[in-house]
């Protein structure tokens, strides 16, 4: 099977081009212009499963992307054609070697980049949803990984450090998550994990059927409800908006903040509504664990947003890693002031915020803003129900209004329990362990084993500033061995050696 044809590397390679001359501001590289919006984001569609996902991501980045870009980012969705029938007729029966459907409609109801989704009857009358994998799509993405590793070697020496970083980490998370996505056995394992550890929410799961479900389908109860974007209908229906986004964002909360066990993809489309006003929860490909450090630093970040603390913003922003560790203090605090302000002006709109948010964006991009693989999703997330609120709520902000949720619920992801003697018990246990602690560090300091610990992002910078330091000595030393080389290999070469070893010494002498 041929995955790469030169017309689609080329389409790759225009993808990629844009991308770096729209992050850059340039209007040209080699004579190539970028891609207007609109061709950009049709050349996203046409390349399909892995550039829509990798787009989807790369929408959350208000500082790479100017607004015209986002908007059509944006707009990017899912849908793809249905498998063609021979495709199809590959993957049913490699799935369901028995007959194990009472009745099988084979027009699905939904087609994306990963799969597409049938109505089936079991052999029981049970009504159920089966999300069958493309054929092929593993080595697709595959591919797809290779190229565009190898097209961001080529261009990763054109960006600074910081951004270099960024898009590094994207295409990383971005690389993990979608392998992840293309197996449904991991699906299976993600559903199951996920109705169990949020049984009791006020979110509701489909149910899975293991026995009938591989890595090419996944069986589940057919669950009905009102797509999340089908505002006429959900309207029409008497529904509470507020009431169902307070749940949507208390269930977010308590995912990124309180339990660090995330979906990644809460899209209208994996979205229901019931005219009870319960929200149903569907496709567990990309789900994310929030490691504790980033979990802590998420609830800081709330909180010094809340409280318009500059000095703890900042320090948490370091130890979340979207603010380098050298990041001057002065110029960080400058940008804070300027987006408090924005965010606590209660007569700005939704659109209004986010045109001045931009603009203060706008003026950072020379600042070292990183962006970690733990906050990819975790701002894409974020963006997205923040455009679910203001569909439906006039002037939704993002920030004020989900605040006061998010700050009845920092002392339950604290680790505060439900009443204060739960809260105190637990610290009391906690007391021998904390002097027994106590005891070990006063023991390792008396012996000189005091050990510090360094975080990932100093060892980054110090990383970085031995590089840039050593540098020019390592080069230097390249040259002289190089002049020495040509006298030995031929004397003829002497003048050239000569001048290339004087070079390598001023180079040292004046670094």
């Amino acid at each position: 099977m041929n995955l790469y044809s030169y017309k689609r590397v080329y389409k790759v390679f225009r993808f990629l081009l844009t991308t770096y001359l729209v992050i850059k501001k340039k209007d040209s590289f080699l004579g190539l212009k970028p891609l207007a919006p609109k061709e950009f984001k049709h050349t996203i569609i046409d390349l399909e499963a892995s550039f829509i996902k990798l787009a989807q991501v790369l929408a959350t980045r208000a500082d790479f992307f100017s607004q015209e870009y986002l908007h059509e980012l944006k707009e990017l969705h899912d849908k793809l054609p249905s498998m063609p029938k021979k495709d199809f007729e590959v993957v049913f029966k490699r799935a369901f070697i028995n007959d194990d459907f009472k009745e099988f409609n084979n027009e699905p109801i939904a087609s994306a980049s990963i799969g597409q989704v049938h109505i089936a009857y079991l052999k029981s009358g049970e009504k159920v949803a089966v999300k069958l994998r493309r054929e092929g799509i593993k080595q697709r993405v595959l591919a797809d990984i290779k190229i565009i590793n190898f097209f961001n070697f080529i261009f990763k020496p054109l960006f600074s450090h910081y951004t270099k970083n960024s898009i590094e980490s994207v295409i990383k998370e971005f690389s993990s998550m979608i392998v992840q996505e293309v197996s449904l056995n991991n699906e299976l394992q993600n559903l199951k994990k996920f109705s169990n550890t949020y049984k009791d929410s006020k979110i509701k799961f489909p149910k899975p059927y293991e026995e009938f479900s591989s890595d090419d389908a996944l069986v589940m109860s057919f669950e009905e409800g009102f797509r999340f974007d089908d505002k006429e209908t959900i309207l029409k229906n008497d529904i509470n908006f507020n009431e169902i986004i307070a749940n949507l964002v208390s269930f977010y909360t308590e995912q990124m903040l309180i339990k660090g066990y995330f979906h990644a993809d809460p899209h209208p489309g994996n979205l229901l509504i019931t005219k009870n006003s319960e929200i149903i929860l569907l496709d567990f490909g990309m789900v994310k664990t929030v490691p504790n450090d980033t979990r802590i630093a998420i609830i800081e970040l709330i909180k010094a947003a809340n409280e318009q603390d500059y000095e703890l913003y900042i320090s948490a922003s370091k130890r979340l890693g979207t603010i380098a560790y050298e990041a001057p203090t002065s110029e960080l605090a400058v940008f804070t002031s300027k987006m408090f302000e924005i965010f606590s002006n209660n007569n700005l709109d939704s659109e209004s915020m986010q045109k001045l948010a931009f603009e203060v964006l706008e003026g950072t991009r020379d600042l070292p803003f990183k962006l970690p693989s733990d906050a990819i999703y975790i701002l894409r997330v974020s963006a997205i129900i923040e455009g679910l609120g203001t569909t439906y709520i006039e002037n939704f902000n993002g920030i004020k209004d989900i605040l006061p949720i998010l700050q009845e619920n920092l002392p339950k992801a604290l680790g505060a329990k439900d009443s204060i003697v739960e809260t105190l018990i637990d610290e009391i246990k906690d007391i021998p362990f904390t002097i027994k602690d106590f005891k070990s560090t006063l023991k390792q300091a008396s012996e000189g084993e005091l050990k510090v610990e360094v975080s990932k992002n100093q060892l980054d910078f110090l990383k970085k500033e031995l590089h840039s330091y050593f540098k020019p000595y390592i080069i230097s030393i390249s040259f002289m061995i190089t002049s020495i080389f040509m006298l030995l290999v031929d004397k003829d070469l002497k003048e050239i050696a000569i001048i290339l070893f004087t070079l390598s010494l001023i180079r040292i002498l004046y670094k």
